[in-house]
């Protein structure tokens, strides 16, 4: 028989919970017995908005309001042209980097051999001080201890002392991004395997275009595919103190040409369609789209003086953020993309969404994945 003095833990939990409750309804109560803790307590509840306490001026006080206001108009217009000027000194300066984003396309590509004098940088690898002796030595014990897997040893051989240029440069600085490596699905990377070069073209008074620059592949014809960003850099009129700086206000992309059966951003979905009266069914194949990096050449269409529903506004936020980045970050500073130098820690990006497919009144549906099929185009996701 339980003796009833014991008490189970939760009783006692209870026991404590009520006593804590009941501490604090003492302490509040001592508190606001307290005049100064009221005041205080009354006055935030009592604190106006500043909507509220704009309101409660008088008009020659609002009336200066407006003045201020008017000046802070005029000064943005003066900012906006500070915009435009700059956007036209970096178009000059962009001639000026031009040769060497030229070279380092031509070193990536393997077009030409860095001299000993470009080659001049102090490293932080320790395996390039060793003497070539030493190295060579190393790299025969090391093959005869360890036990490489089959991928490893197919890099290996894939890339030695022979290799030309610095192979894969751009799938890695991509995969090395995390807002781009969420985007790049494993059908993606033979593809970008073949990218020789992303560009920047600086455009006169309207944005700017990146420019993808393939070498001749299986996948597609275009020997460049484009991506143009549309920046508004004028003080809007209906909203002319809500200017905080240039705005990048829509983007469109380019129709990649796909070679026959080479598309990777859609797929062939076959559907069993079963009746919900008869109890039939049938076979039925559409496209759809598919996961995939070139959905970037894509992007949502929005008509103009139309606002974009909650969606599709998400995923053109994303995109112009991924654009920015590209030429802000990613273009100039390669190389350290490349390396992971430039790599922030936990940087956190998310473009996706959720899909809702809806089926017909009278039909139930069963989904099976089919090969890749040829289409035209394709949006993101």
């Amino acid at each position: 028989m339980a003796d009833p003095e014991s008490k189970s833990a939760g009783e006692e939990a209870e026991e404590v919970e009520g006593t804590d409750e009941h501490t604090n309804d003492e302490l509040n109560k001592a508190l606001m017995k307290n005049p100064e803790v009221l005041a205080a307590v009354q006055d935030h509840l009592l604190m106006p908005t500043p909507a509220e306490y704009v309101k409660s001026l008088p008009k020659v006080v609002k009336r200066r309001l407006k003045a201020l206001k008017r000046l802070q108009s005029e000064a943005n217009k003066v900012e906006s042209k500070f915009y435009e000027e700059v956007h036209e000194l970096e178009r000059k300066y962009a001639s000026l980097y031009e040769p060497f984003f030229e070279r380092r396309r031509e070193i990536i590509a393997a077009q030409v051999e860095p001299t000993d004098e470009e080659c001049n940088w102090p490293s932080d690898d320790e395996e390039e001080e060793l003497s070539e002796d030493v190295k060579t030595k190393a790299k025969i014990e090391d093959a005869g201890e360890k036990k490489e897997t089959k991928e490893t040893e197919s890099q290996e051989t894939k890339f030695d002392e022979n290799t030309k240029g610095v192979p894969d440069f751009w799938l890695m600085v991509f995969k090395n991004v995390d807002m781009l490596a969420e985007m790049i699905q494993p059908h993606d990377e033979p593809i970008l395997k073949h990218l020789q070069d992303v560009k920047l073209k600086l455009n006169e008074g309207t944005g700017f275009t990146l420019q993808f620059v393939f070498e001749p592949n299986e996948y597609f014809t275009n020997p460049v595919l484009t991506k143009d960003y549309f920046i508004r850099f004028t003080v809007e009129d209906e909203n002319p103190l809500g200017y905080e700086g240039p705005d990048i206000i829509k983007c469109t992309g380019c129709t990649i040409d796909w070679k026959k059966g080479k598309n990777v951003t859609v797929k062939v979905v076959k559907k069993v369609q079963k009746h919900k009266g008869r109890g039939t069914k049938r076979t039925v194949t559409k496209t759809v789209q598919n996961d995939s990096f070139f959905n970037f050449f894509s992007p949502p269409q929005v008509v103009e003086e139309e606002e974009p529903d909650e969606e599709t506004e998400a995923l053109l936020t994303a995109d112009f953020e991924i654009g920015h980045f590209f030429r802000e970050s990613i273009i100039p500073r390669a190389i350290l993309y490349f390396t992971g130098e430039a790599l922030e820690d936990d940087e956190d990006y998310d473009g996706e969404g959720d899909e809702e497919e809806h089926d017909d009144d009278d039909l139930e549906e069963e989904e099976e994945d089919g090969e890749h099929h040829h289409h035209p185009h394709a949006g993101r996701k």
